[in-house]
C-alpha cells in the first residue's frame, strides 16, 4: 500500500465564499455608483426622478449581475483570467448600461451622454482593479489545488472503478480523486484501480483524514452489502467531512430530490459537515469581530487578573496547554494561571476538585467566575477556537478514571467543528469537574445537539446566556 503519512499542507478554499463575496462588492459598487451617474446625467431633477433614479440604478445593478452570472463570469476559471474576465465583464456590465441607456432615451427621460462616458469609465475601472487583483490572489491558489475538491474513495472492486470512471468522464469537474481505502486484500479490492492506489484501510481513513485534506468521502460499495454500508458508516461518521454514497449500482427508484450528482455520478447524502461554506465564513467573521470587541471591553477585567495572578505567587500569569481542536488537531489554549507553577498539570491528567491544593486563593475565583478563560479570546482572534462551541478538552481529561473518548462512544464526533469558549452544554450547567460518567455523557450529548441545531442565532443566543449561565457556577473549581 501507498505511503499516506505526508500531509497535504494546502487548505480548501470554497468557491460559494469568493463568489458571494465578489458579487456583494460588485452590487455594492455597481449600484452606488449609478446612481451618482443617473443624478449626474438627469437635465433635470425632482422627487420623483430621484425616486426613478434608484429604482432605475437597482435595475440596471441587478441586470448586469445575471448577465454576468448567466456568462461564467463569477466561477473560477474566468476569475484566474484577468485579461479575459477583465474584458468580458467590462463588455458585459458596458452592454447592459447602454441598453438601459437607450431603453429611457426611448421613454423621453432626459439623460444626457454623460451617462454613456461615465458609465464606460466606471466599469473599466473597477473591473480592471477588483478582477486583476482577485486573479493576483487566486492564481497561485488555483494552481495549488486550493479550489479543487478532494475525494477518498471507500471500497474496491466492480463498483469503484465504475464510480472512477462516472467521475473522468463527466466535464468541468474540478477534483482530485486521492486514492481508495478498503479492508479487503483479495481480486474483490486490487491495490489499485486505473492510476489510483489503494492508500490503506478503512480504519486509516480517518488518520489520513485528520492529517492530510479530504474534502469529501465517496462510500463505492454495493447497496445491496447493507451490513457493510452501516459497518463502514458507523466508523467514519466522526470525521468533519461530507460523507456520500455512490449511488449509481441502485435499482432503488427514490425521487430525483433524493440524490446529489457529482458530475455524472448520482450520490446520496449521509452525514455533511455541519459547518461549511458561507456558513462557515460568516461564523469565523464574526467570532473575530465579536473576540477584537469582548478584549477592548474587558481588558481592564484581564489586566486586573494578570496582576493578582502574578502578585499571589511566582511565574507566568499565562498558562499554555495543549487541547483539542477541530478535526482532533492539536492547538495551545490560553488561561489565566490557576495553580501554583510547581503544580501545574499542563495534560489534565488528574482532575481538579473542589479544596484542591494545587490551586490558589486567585486562582479559585478566576476558575468559579470563568475569568481564567478571557485569554482564549486571542485564540478566537487567531482562528484556532470559536467564541461558541464545543469546549475543548485536555489531551489527558478524564471523567473519573476513564479519559473521555473511553466513556462515551462516539466522542469525537464533537470535533466536527471549532471547539469554542463557550457552548450549549456550558449554558445548560454541564461545565466544570467531571468526576462521573454521567457528567461527561451528558456534556457530549449537548455538544453533539449544538451541532445538529447550530446556527449564527443559535451561537448568538449562547452567547447572551453565558453570562446569566456563569451566576450558578456550583460545578466550579
Amino acid at each position: 500500500m501507498s505511503d499516506i503519512t505526508q500531509p497535504i499542507k494546502v487548505s480548501f478554499i470554497d468557491r460559494e465564499v469568493v463568489q458571494r463575496l465578489l458579487k456583494i462588492a460588485d452590487f455594492g459598487v455597481i449600484s452606488v455608483g449609478s446612481m451618482a451617474l443617473l443624478f449626474r446625467a438627469m437635465t433635470n431633477d425632482g422627487p420623483e426622478l430621484t425616486i426613478a433614479a434608484g429604482f432605475i440604478a437597482l435595475c440596471i445593478t441587478l441586470s448586469t449581475m445575471l448577465a454576468l452570472r448567466y456568462l461564467g463570469l463569477y466561477k473560477v476559471t474566468s476569475l484566474v483570467n484577468p485579461l479575459y474576465g477583465l474584458l468580458a465583464s467590462t463588455g458585459v456590465a458596458f452592454a447592459t448600461g447602454s441598453l438601459a441607456f437607450l431603453f429611457l432615451s426611448s421613454l423621453a427621460l432626459p439623460l444626457s451622454n454623460v451617462w454613456l462616458f461615465g458609465w464606460l469609465a466606471l466599469v473599466l475601472t473597477y473591473f480592471t482593479m477588483t478582477r486583476t487583483a482577485v486573479a493576483a490572489w487566486a492564481m497561485p491558489l488555483s494552481e495549488s489545488g486550493a479550489f479543487r475538491q478532494r475525494i477518498a474513495i471507500v471500497g474496491g472492486g466492480q463498483v469503484a472503478e465504475d464510480a472512477i470512471n462516472i467521475l473522468e468522464s463527466s466535464s468541468k469537474l474540478d477534483i482530485e480523486i486521492i486514492g481508495l481505502f478498503d479492508d479487503r486484500n483479495d481480486e474483490r479490492s486490487p491495490e489499485s484501480i486505473k492510476k489510483y492506489a489503494k492508500l490503506g484501510k478503512i480504519d486509516s481513513l480517518a488518520d489520513y483524514a485528520r492529517k492530510n485534506r479530504v474534502d469529501l468521502i465517496i462510500v463505492a460499495v454495493p447497496m445491496t452489502a447493507e451490513a457493510r454500508v452501516l459497518q463502514i458508516l458507523k466508523r467514519l461518521w466522526e470525521l468533519p467531512t461530507d460523507i456520500r454514497i455512490a449511488a449509481h449500482t441502485s435499482k432503488l427508484k427514490l425521487s430525483p430530490r433524493a440524490y446529489t450528482n457529482l458530475g455524472n455520478l448520482p450520490l446520496l447524502s449521509v452525514f455533511d459537515r455541519p459547518v461549511s461554506g458561507w456558513n462557515w465564513f460568516m461564523k469565523d467573521v464574526m467570532d473575530r469581530v465579536l473576540a477584537a470587541v469582548f478584549i477592548v471591553l474587558l481588558s481592564p477585567v484581564m489586566a486586573a487578573a494578570w496582576l493578582a495572578v502574578r502578585y499571589e505567587s511566582t511565574g507566568p500569569a499565562i498558562f499554555k496547554q495543549k487541547r483539542f481542536g477541530f478535526n482532533n488537531e492539536l492547538v495551545e489554549v490560553f488561561k489565566f494561571r490557576s495553580m501554583y507553577t510547581d503544580m501545574g498539570d499542563a495534560n489534565a491528567s488528574k482532575l481538579v476538585t473542589k479544596g484542591d491544593p494545587r490551586v490558589t486563593k486567585v486562582g479559585k475565583f478566576l476558575r468559579k467566575s470563568s475569568i481564567d478563560e478571557l485569554p482564549q479570546l486571542f485564540n478566537v482572534l487567531t482562528g484556532q477556537l470559536s467564541l461558541v462551541g464545543p469546549r475543548p478538552h485536555a489531551t489527558q481529561a478524564k471523567a473519573a478514571d476513564d479519559l473521555y473518548d473511553q466513556v462515551v462512544d462516539g466522542y469525537f464526533a464533537r470535533h466536527k467543528v471549532k471547539p469554542g469558549i463557550t457552548g450549549w452544554a456550558q449554558i445548560n450547567g454541564w461545565r466544570g469537574e467531571t468526576d462521573t460518567h454521567e457528567k461527561i455523557e451528558n456534556r457530549v450529548k449537548h455538544d453533539l445537539e449544538y451541532i445538529d441545531r447550530w446556527s449564527i442565532l443559535f451561537d448568538l443566543y449562547i452567547i447572551i446566556k453565558t453570562p446569566f449561565a456563569l451566576l450558578k457556577s456550583d460545578n466550579a473549581y
